[in-house]
């Protein structure tokens, strides 16, 4: 059977597979109340379907075993490992020694952080679904390396449907399989290890599309092999078509992203230029293989000597100074944009830096928003960047546009309808969590995500499925052609259909994608699935909100404040508005369980409204605790840095304790507002909210808890967020009170 054939079939069976699995998840999905089919979706806080996770797994190891047979069988091919071998006393050592070894890793792993207990309120990580489980489990015995397909026949098949899935939860139009997307762009996702390598791929992809066009127009002037191409024609960001050997350096460097994206495929098709004239082109002319000091150099003009950069807001992970680095741009490149008091991207400094770069001619490779910051949960103002873009756009200024959306991605399933009704009980019995949506003002930039040119999102976070599970997507698939480097032994000339030539990694898990797609299978990634779990744990995030807020300190030593503003605070009502808005959150929500919560939102506009806009925008409260004193609050930031970072490390694992199981009545994690990311008006902001004088300087620590558990509020005794709070609180209090003594202070 030719290859081709035997990659067709695969597909066939996979993609019934699929069918069926949606189907009978569906259906499964439809006639369930609440929360209920959840229960079936992970092993539960006390492994409590360890049956159906131990009879999944021993289905797995059996059809690899029995794979293995069936094909040895066909050849007759003789055992190794024979019956006399296993009676051997070496073989029996060696068994016994894994056996010993077994038991030292198993007890070791006890002390690892719980992380599926209603009391691991930390890291942006829970429990990982049952099927991501079982799918990443099952395909790893078979250990396929997505980075060709000979190697990975299976399991590239399976990324490419996830891709789909994944382009389809972001917003971007997916054709059906043989069908074409009515003139618009592809899209194209695949797995990355995580969402670092995915940003650092978009910039990457981003940095190499800037200098397409100069790369190009300057192989057709020197090279007899393209010269049938002088007369191409190319759409810049303004709108005009001009040749492109008449444009200049500026205006190559701004030509529209789609039209830079087919340039080659058009020298081709209506110029009759080579794919390999193309392809030795660059090779001679491209940066991404002179290298960009030496590309500086050669090809910009003396008009354009700024240096490009890259834009992203202050919150920006890490990832994003390192790729800068990594693709010879430099750290120093990535430019900052400062964020306002709710951690969001400020439109006015973003303004202010377009337009400097556009009056010094400084390109602008990428700018990029964050959907959700990994220490606020903060969504940047989408929607306006996407307006803004098409602004400067009109003014002759090109630049690719990424979501980091590495935590804030899989929320997206909640504005993606299922294929069938939901049913309209789902939020239903006295026991089950409600799913509660974003507010209005994330909504309407998660509605902006088609408008991105490239996209990051992680499976192994909001996503529930097993580390390493990144992606990035593309809205123009068409667009990872910009980084692809072949290697012609391992891919026999692009015959098989691969994932792997594209991206930054060589080798990776075939097993990560079948986590991924079998999760997908049984979860789908909109409203009917991922849709309804994230909106369970957005509820559960402003019922721990409303438990923290409520911690004022009116009846203790101790108060909570939230980095995230009550709404009295963000409409700048007066201190005692805001003290009675805490007291109605005191009164009217910390009481109620569940149901009766929502049937108080039924009755209540105002009630609903509220709940709605607290917290986080989407589920992650940063918050920090202050002290009071016989003579006040305390004002200092030192002290008040000491206080946080007690309570996490009384509430965190910070070193090996020899694998004892965890005593912490809760976990948190931690980390600081530094002025030279925040800025100083920032900090001082925050400070002053918490009652000190500013800090000159100084960092603010704080603590980080994320709600990722969708039953916490409706547990057999009902909502346990109270009992976990009660813990951290007496935790803080002690600390507290142990500081104060240390510094000689008195607290009565």
């Amino acid at each position: 059977m030719e290859k081709s054939d035997k990659h067709q079939r695969i597909v066939s069976t996979l993609s019934a597979f699929h069918q069926k699995e949606q189907d009978e998840g569906r259906m499964d999905l439809d006639r369930s109340k609440g929360s209920s089919s959840l229960a079936g979706w992970f092993l539960g806080p006390l492994a409590e379907n360890q049956d159906v996770l131990s009879r999944s797994v021993e289905r797995a190891v059996a059809a690899h075993c029995n794979a293995r047979r069936e094909y040895g069988a066909q050849f007759d091919d003789p055992p190794y490992v024979t019956p006399e071998i296993k009676q051997s006393e070496s073989y029996k050592k060696t068994i016994s020694t894994l056996d010993h070894k077994l038991d030292d890793l198993l007890g070791a792993l006890h002390g690892s952080i719980p992380l599926s207990s209603y009391r691991n309120q930390s890291h942006m990580y829970w429990d990982i679904t049952m099927p991501g489980a079982i799918g990443y489990f099952a395909a790893m015995l078979y250990n396929q390396n997505n980075v060709a397909a000979e190697a990975s026949p299976v399991t590239t098949l399976l990324e490419i449907e996830v891709g789909k899935d994944l382009a389809r939860m972001l917003g971007y139009p997916v054709p059906e399989d043989g069908k074409q997307n009515d003139g618009a762009p592809t899209p194209w996702a695949h797995i990355t290890c995580d969402g670092s390598v995915a940003n650092g791929e978009s910039m990457w992809a981003a940095r190499n599309l800037k200098y397409m066009p100069i790369t190009l127009a300057e192989a057709i002037r020197n090279e007899e092999d393209l010269s049938a191409a002088k007369e191409v024609t190319v759409t810049l960001a303004d709108g005009r078509s001009k040749k492109l050997l008449e444009l200049d350096c500026w205006e190559l460097l701004n030509v529209a992203i789609d039209d830079v994206i087919a340039l080659s495929p058009r020298m081709q098709s209506k110029f009759g230029v080579t794919p390999e004239a193309i392809k030795a082109a660059l090779e001679k002319y491209s940066v991404q293989n002179l290298g960009l000091a030496e590309y500086q150099q050669r090809f910009i003009s003396k008009d354009v000597q700024s240096l490009p950069v890259v834009l992203a807001p202050s919150t920006a992970h890490y990832s994003w100074p390192k790729s800068a680095a990594l693709i010879g741009l430099g750290a120093n490149q990535l430019w900052r944009i400062e964020v306002d008091q709710d951690g969001r991207m400020r439109m006015d400094r973003l303004r202010e830096v377009l337009q400097d770069c556009l009056d010094k001619k400084r390109p602008v490779i990428e700018v990029v928003a964050v959907v959700g910051s990994t220490e606020e949960s903060a969504v940047d103002p989408l929607a306006d960047i996407v307006a803004l873009r098409d602004e400067y756009r009109a003014k002759g200024l090109e630049f690719s546009l990424h979501v980091d959306g590495a935590w804030g991605g899989y929320f997206a399933s909640m504005l993606r309808d299922s294929k069938e009704p939901i049913d309209p009980d789902q939020a239903g019995a006295l026991e089950q969590t409600p799913a509660m949506v974003m507010s209005d003002y994330v909504l309407r930039q998660y509605r902006a995500f088609q408008h991105a040119d490239t996209q990051t999102v992680d499976p192994h976070k909001a996503g529930f499925i097993p580390y390493p599970a990144g992606a990035l997507c593309y809205r123009n698939g068409a667009m990872r052609d910009m980084i692809t480097f072949t290697a012609p032994v391992v891919y026999h000339g692009g015959v098989d259909p691969t994932v792997g030539v594209y991206g930054i990694e060589g080798s990776k898990p075939g097993a990560a994608a079948a986590g991924v797609y079998l999760s997908h299978a049984m979860i789908r990634p909109d409203k009917s699935g991922y849709g309804k779990l994230l909106g369970k744990c957005i509820f559960n995030s402003k019922r721990l909100y409303s438990e923290l807020v409520a911690i004022d300190g009116s009846d203790d030593i101790i108060k909570v404040v939230p980095f995230q503003r009550l709404p009295a605070e963000k409409a700048g009502k007066s201190p005692e508005e805001v003290a009675r808005e805490i007291a109605y959150i005191r009164d009217k929500f910390l009481p109620l369980e569940n149901d009766a919560l929502v049937d108080l939102f039924e009755k209540d506009k105002h009630a609903h409204t509220l709940f709605k806009e607290l917290g986080s925008d989407q589920n992650i409260v940063t918050y920090a605790v202050n002290f009071k004193t016989k003579d006040g609050w305390n004002s200092d930031v030192t002290l008040m840095n000491a206080l946080n970072t007690a309570i996490y490390q009384t509430l965190s694992i910070s070193t090996y304790d020899g694998g004892v199981v965890p005593e912490q009545p809760m976990f948190v994690t931690s980390s600081a507002f530094d002025v030279p990311s925040y800025g100083q008006e920032f900090v001082n902001a925050y400070a002053a909210r918490a009652g000190l004088k500013p800090t000159a300087g100084a960092s603010m620590s704080f603590l980080i808890s994320t709600t990722q558990d969708p039953w916490v509020s409706a547990t057999q005794e009902g909502n346990y967020i109270p009992k976990v709070v009660s813990s951290f609180k007496e935790v803080a209090r002690v600390a507290a009170i142990k500081l104060m003594e240390k510094n000689g202070l008195v607290w009565e």
